[in-house]
């Protein structure tokens, strides 16, 4: 029985049985060495009666072996695999070492994990317990902490187990944390009790008082009055109790604690040969050599393995060893590991038994390092690959090895470490290609870093290292570049770029050529280049389109090109295109940046309920996948939707989350745009003025949103008598009008000149004649409701009613109710009605994506798998939707949604 933990118990209760109803959750129990997290995980399996239990636990010693924390969690249910669907199945297996991995598809695997977790649980409640997770290695954490955050509906309870530890930390973000206390005077009585009946009272209060209630260190402490840190006493009375042992037991301990795993036989192998007894097999005396240390109680053997009875007593045995021995243990660790699938951990404890360089050891740990990638395991690759590096003595070998733990790294949230990498490779490099690279790896710290002039500036100076040489990879970085010049809102930059992107020449069927003509073109648009030096738009998105099938990774160009060209359309499709592949591969990355660029074209196209339901997924798994660019890029799109319902608090909060980083990223001008049109909505012109004028400040000038807002800015400025600056706003429009050629573009410089003009009615009219060539449901209903309200202001009622009632049924259906109570006002003096509500209100963004999605056929697997969410989950949302829509069925839920 647990003394002193009736709270934290009940809380595991209450998951257990949560879980036993069919619901899910996650927990973190965090808390120094000692507390009793290991305890409370005995305890919720011993309370788990009923439910399947798997159990797992980070271990020190494989924390740089990619999937090796899940693969012992996973390992007694892999005969389940059969129950997953391609490509889940290959990529779990691939994580084992089975296949090789998508570079960008490591999130399958959290989702193929989900579904057997949520496959197992189809028999009973699950309960998932994960003990020392600080040790998990990054991408079992990184999986798992996937895997918790979308639990729903599942029956699946997870609990995680974590020491507080600044050097391995484990971020479990937006899961509940429970921390235990040391236990009260009480509680420690009765334990110390229980257990230390021997104390005597004055020992015993001490004790109490100078442990703080730690009840491993009520256990294992004299009350001595020692004032080091509660940790380090309690490492001294392990490595007091270990010191007492013989000589043998002592050095078989070591090599137990250096091995780390509790593989029993690799453990006796490597003491046999460590004392220069038979390879062949384990004599009996080494085996008998434990014994001390079981009655002891430091460690005990179960069957194969052998478990120290606390990580401190492993900490204690080793790290008060001399070096000498410790270097002896992994060199005898190292020869007792001779199969094809020990190779990694071979590798690695070579490593540790040698000082100085060794090429030999290098190059095994280079081929540790290339697996690990193979099985999508950066943080793995990358300290591999840096451990070579520190091992080889050449220096090209060096350079070379650095270069590719800076790549690795670079592909993480590491960033640090990349840079750092990569500048120690600098120092060393002479080979054209590899500087190249090396400045390739700099740049991309710098741009994710918010650094794009520095980003800029090394990715000019590593094209020219292989100007003429590697025409591919030249264009690569140019195109990086211009990209990092864009988001630096850099005129001078981006004419640099601009300048060797106009001389550079593809090399014939380059599948680039296409992207590099979109760019030559973009950059060409934001310098203010002649338009008769401009290819036609549409041709080069369309051949931009078919490059980006091939080309996957230069997307996010041809996105943000599009939508800058006023090419929504196309660049809607591509981008929902791409998105749909990296669902199929798991690339959740890159799905994150293309919903995100998908969400804006949809927001321009006017499409408000998709660009929300899309938003949102794409800030959901930039969150997930720690792409801070694009949290902000999302947040900003879901506060212009806010603003455009005039939803102040969410308005305000998504804004907040977008101004998070630099003022030139997408997502704060977005938020600056959307604030503004907060206060348009609300009458607040002032206020409104303001904010665009942060919305549209910056160098480059032609952007989205900077062009976009200039209607609301010459709306605003007009509504303040600013007729000379807003005439100043409607140049700069009709400008990137005129360069781009699109009719909704076209629309908005009539729409701006009849509020500039007292003559307006023709303008008004070629506006809305415009607007049916390329319908924008908004800003069509935005131009009827002005042209409604001055045709009213007119007393011309009669021919104002058709377009403010127009006005205000779209505004109603887009739920944009500041715009819609104006035009009710407007429409109220002409006695029209009022327009019906939407037949989608009151869906959640993520019932109303499930919901289409099941009224276009799919299974609840299908939908799981498109959006990274369990069977059961997305039952759950289809199970709330259907009684918001009136429907009992599949098919009546196509009638309603697709007509």
């Amino acid at each position: 029985m647990l003394v002193g933990r009736d709270g934290e118990l009940s809380v595991i209760g209450e998951l257990v049985e949560a879980a036993r109803a069919g619901r899910s959750g996650a927990l973190v129990i965090r808390g120094e060495p000692g507390i009793g997290k290991t305890a409370l995980l005995d305890r919720a399996a011993e309370a788990a009666s009923g439910a399947r239990v798997i159990r797992g636990a980070g271990i020190e010693t494989e924390s740089e072996l990619p999937y090796a924390g899940l693969h012992l969690l996973l390992r007694p249910v892999l005969d389940r695999l059969d129950a997953l669907r391609e490509p889940q199945r290959e990529a779990l297996a691939s994580a084992f070492g089975m296949g090789t991995i998508d570079p960008d598809g490591r999130f399958l695997i959290g989702l193929a994990v989900l579904t057997l977790l949520t496959e197992i649980a189809g028999d009973g409640p699950l309960l998932c317990l994960v003990d020392d997770a600080q040790w998990l290695d990054d991408v079992s954490a990184e999986t798992l902490l996937f895997v918790a955050r979308r639990l729903h509906a599942e029956g699946i309870a997870m609990i995680f187990a974590v020491r507080d530890d600044d050097a391995r930390p484990f971020p479990a973000t937006g899961l509940r944390t429970l921390r235990p206390a040391g236990l009260s005077r009480a509680d420690a009585s009765v334990l110390l009790a229980e257990r230390r009946g021997e104390l005597s009272g004055v020992a015993r209060e001490r004790l109490i008082t100078e442990t703080g209630g730690n009840p491993l260190a009520l256990l294992e402490l004299r009350p001595d009055g020692d004032t080091l840190p509660l940790t380090d006493r309690l490492r001294e009375a392990f490595l007091g109790q270990a010191a007492r042992l013989p000589d043998p037991t002592r050095r078989l301990l070591l090599v137990a604690a250096a091995e780390g795993t509790g593989d029993l036989g690799v453990v006796l192998r490597a003491a046999a040969g460590a004392v220069g007894k038979a390879a062949g097999g384990v004599p009996d005396g080494v085996a008998a050599d434990l014994e001390p240390a079981e009655r002891a109680g430091l460690v005990a053997v179960t069957g194969a393995e052998i478990a120290f009875r606390h990580p401190l007593v492993r900490a204690a045995v080793y790290q008060d060893a001399p070096l000498g021995e410790r270097l002896a243990a992994h060199a005898a660790l190292a020869a007792a590991l001779t199969g094809p699938a020990e190779a990694d951990h071979r590798a690695w404890h070579l490593a540790k038994a040698t000082v100085g360089t060794d090429d030999r050891v290098a190059a095994e740990l280079e081929h540790t390092a290339v697996r690990a990638r193979e099985r999508g395991g950066y943080e793995a690759a990358a300290r591999a690959y840096d451990q070579a590096a520190r091992l080889s003595s050449n220096p090209a070998d060096q350079a070379r090895r650095l270069t590719l733990a800076g790549e690795a790294a670079a592909e993480t949230a590491r960033l640090n470490d990349a840079r750092a990498a990569a500048e120690r490779a600098a120092a060393l490099a002479a080979d054209p290609p590899l500087l190249a690279r090396i400045a390739r790896v700099r740049a991309t710290a710098d741009f994710k870093q918010g650094r794009p002039r520095s980003a800029h500036a090394l990715l000019t100076e590593g094209a020219v290292h292989i100007a003429g040489t590697d025409p591919h990879q030249e264009l690569r970085m140019h195109l990086t570049a211009a990209n990092a010049a864009w988001i630096a809102g850099d005129t001078d930059l981006l004419a640099v770029t601009a300048a060797r992107l106009a001389a550079f020449e593809p090399p014939d069927g380059d599948p680039m050529a296409s992207v590099h003509t979109f760019l030559v073109w973009m950059t060409r648009l934001a310098l203010g280049s002649p338009a008769g030096a401009l290819p036609p738009p549409g041709r080069v998105v369309a051949e931009a389109r078919e490059a980006a099938v091939r080309c996957p990774h230069d997307l996010s160009f041809i996105g943000i090109g599009g939508l800058v060209a006023g090419q929504e359309r196309h660049t809607r499709d591509v981008l929902a295109a791409m998105a749909a592949e990296s669902r199929v591969r798991g690339r959740l990355g890159w799905l994150a940046a293309m919903l995100s660029l998908q969400s804006t074209a949809e927001v321009l196209l006017g499409e408000h309920t998709n660009a929300r339901t899309t938003a949102q997924e794409a800030l959901r798994l930039a969150l997930d996948t720690g792409l801070v660019r694009w949290i902000r890029y999302a947040n900003g799109i879901l506060a212009y939707l806010a603003a455009v319902e005039g939803d102040e608090d969410s308005c305000q909060a998504h804004a907040a989350d977008a101004l998070g980083g630099p003022a030139t990223a997408p997502g704060g001008t977005w938020a600056h745009w959307a604030l503004a049109l907060l206060d348009l909505g609300a009458g607040r012109a002032e206020r409104a003025a303001t904010r665009l004028d942060l919305a549209t400040r910056g160098p480059v000038r032609f952007g989205t949103p900077l062009t976009r807002g200039i209607p609301d800015v010459v709306e605003t400025l007009v509504r303040q008598a600013m007729r000379a600056e807003a005439t100043d706003a409607l140049t700069h429009l009709t400008d990137w009008a005129f360069r781009i050629g699109q009719p909704s573009v076209d629309a908005l410089v009539a729409r701006c000149r009849a509020l500039l003009t007292p003559d307006a009615e023709d303008h008004y009219r070629t506006a809305l004649d415009l607007h049916e060539k390329d319908p924008r449901p908004f800003e069509q209903a935005r131009t009827a409701l002005l042209y409604g309200e001055w045709l009213r202001r007119r007393r011309r009622k009669g021919d104002a009613c058709p377009y403010l009632s127009s006005a205000l049924g779209t505004f109603e259906s887009l739920g944009a109710h500041p715009w819609a109570k104006r035009a009710s006002a407007e429409l109220g003096a002409t006695e029209a009605r009022r327009s019906p509500e939407s037949e989608t209100r009151g869906l959640t963004p993520q019932e109303l994506q499930v919901s289409r999605l099941a009224a276009q056929g799919l299974s609840n697997k299908e939908i799981a798998a498109r959006l990274f969410l369990s069977p059961r989950t997305v039952g759950y949302h289809l199970n709330k939707a259907y009684p918001k829509l009136g429907v009992l069925s599949r098919k009546e839920l196509a009638t309603v949604l697709l007509g």
